[in-house]
């Protein structure tokens, strides 16, 4: 028996349905409108890449372009900051500082986070709300807030004796921490409550279960699980340490630069916008420096973790 056909010219096999769909190959979407989807969802996309390239990549190779030839085309700036003794104690302070202040926000946050991952919603939210606090109180409020407090005779100048000093902390590098760790402590919390909130907490019952103490369980099951969070919060205060301005400038003192408060000095009084610019490449050099470090100490941490996993 010979195949019917059906009205496009397909062969249609006796007793089919010519309704049916059965037989026919899937309909496939046209090219162009797959071209015009892309189109449209890079045009969403111009927006937000034009205010990339206008406010930070622009600025960014500006500053750059300055280092290398302001005022004489080659390397002299970055000659001339290498050469100065100041210029390796201000890195250096900057580092300590920014270690200083990420580790310390690090130990107050973490019992923080976790208390919001075992509280109820509505205490959650009151804890939240406390975080986020900081950012609807403006950062020059909160700075000159802390001049109050770090000042001789103020609440927290009888903390100056603990560093050796009998004044105030205002001017000083620890005032200036203190100021820096209120400021970036939400920072630390907010991803440090997201990985935390994602981890299933029965892992910890059959940890129980099997045997291991609250502390074991927390060092061996725990802790590891929340350790991109700790990675990710670390790494974001750390860097935002480094090219703190604001609070530095309010509460330290000129002894008591960052590389921040130098490269400022440079533009605003001195006019030199090739050293400004030369210690601003040292500084996204050692950033990004920075950050490289931490990807390839995360990999190798996350293959540590499978090749050590208990069979």
């Amino acid at each position: 028996m010979t195949n019917l056909m059906t009205s496009t010219g397909r062969a249609r096999a006796p007793g089919q349905d010519p309704g049916s769909d059965a037989g026919r190959a899937p309909a496939r979407t046209p090219r162009h409108r797959v071209l015009g989807d892309r189109n449209r969802q890079l045009l969403l996309l111009a927006p937000a890449v034009l205010m990339l390239l206008v406010f930070f990549a622009y600025p960014l190779v500006d500053i750059i372009w300055q280092a290398f030839t302001d005022p004489a085309p080659g390397l002299g700036n970055f000659s001339d900051l290498l050469a100065d003794p100041t210029t390796a104690r201000v890195v250096v302070r900057t580092l300590l500082t920014s270690f200083v202040v990420a580790v310390t926000t690090l130990v107050l946050a973490y019992p923080y986070a976790y208390l919001m991952t075992v509280s109820g919603p509505r205490t959650r939210a009151v804890l939240m709300a406390l975080v986020l606090l900081p950012f609807w109180t403006s950062l020059m409020a909160r700075n000159f807030a802390w001049i109050v407090l770090l000042q001789d005779g103020g609440p927290l100048g009888m903390l100056g004796s603990l560093f050796g000093r009998d004044g105030g902390l205002l001017g000083t590098a620890p005032g200036v921490a203190i100021g820096m760790i209120q400021v970036l402590l939400p920072y630390m919390v907010l991803p440090l409550y997201s990985v935390m909130s994602g981890i299933d907490r029965r892992l910890l019952s059959a940890a129980s279960g099997l045997g291991a103490g609250r502390f074991t369980s927390f060092r061996r099951v725990y802790l590891p699980l929340s350790m991109p969070g700790v990675i990710s919060g670390t790494t974001l205060v750390f860097v935002l340490a480094l090219g703190f301005y604001v609070t530095p400038k309010l509460l330290g003192s000129p002894k008591e630069s960052m590389v921040a408060q130098v490269i400022g000095t440079k533009v605003e009084k001195l006019l030199d916008f090739g050293g400004a610019g030369a210690f601003s490449v040292i500084l996204l050099a050692i950033t990004a420096l920075l950050l490289l470090v931490v990807a390839r100490v995360s990999r190798a941490g996350a293959v540590l973790g499978l090749s050590g996993k208990e069979r």
